[in-house]
């Protein structure tokens, strides 16, 4: 979606001819060739999880992560015995180091219990005009961008809830999570937690 203020909107649009949908198309990214990207805000979205602890640590994974950093820290705190359970976050491009780093946790910490949900989340892209003299204002692009959360406890939890893999399971969720989304059939597992919100 992609808003602009009121002078931008021309009064003889009623008046133009129906175009299809891919020429419509071609005309926006004419137009947004003359705009860059400047800032991307990311809207809140609640954690699709319900009765965490308080004080339970949150990996954020970004795109520009570093697997190594994420890693060693998140080791380290699971390997305490008053930690219990720990969440792996990330959206977007980070969506798969998320999966990744969720992995190697597994494999050094055999009998961690899962549960992954993914869902969607809002961000606004902020376009600014390359050339400011053109007269031309800020677009704010709205976009929604999978995300994934993920679960991981060192005490049982309830394996009836979607998206619960039990200890020694390892790449079943992701390779069928995957096949269904290259088929269009991911609403089993996609949480609309965000969208409520959003509209």
């Amino acid at each position: 979606m992609v808003t602009r203020s009121p002078a931008h909107r021309s009064s003889s649009a009623s008046a133009r001819p129906f175009r299809p949908p891919s020429c419509r198309e071609g005309t926006l990214r004419r137009r947004m060739e003359n705009y860059k990207k400047t800032k991307i805000v990311e809207k809140p979205c609640p954690l699709p999880f319900t009765d965490l602890p308080p004080d339970i640590i949150e990996m954020k994974v970004k795109d520009g992560s570093k697997i190594r950093n994420l890693m060693s820290y998140a080791i380290s705190k699971m390997e305490l015995d008053s930690v219990r359970q720990i969440l792996f976050t990330g959206s977007g491009k980070a969506v798969s180091k998320t999966i990744t780093c969720v992995e190697i946790m597994k494999r050094r910490l055999k009998e961690l219990h899962q549960i992954t949900k993914v869902l969607f989340k809002q961000i606004e892209e902020i376009w600014e005009p390359i050339v400011p003299e053109a007269g031309l204002d800020a677009l704010t692009v709205k976009r929604n961008i999978p995300a994934i959360c993920v679960l991981l406890s060192k005490d049982a939890l309830d394996p009836q809830e979607p998206g619960y893999q039990a200890p020694g399971s390892f790449d079943t969720f992701w390779i069928e999570t995957l096949k269904a989304d290259s088929q269009g059939q991911v609403e089993l597992t996609v949480t609309s937690l965000c969208q409520s919100g959003m509209s």
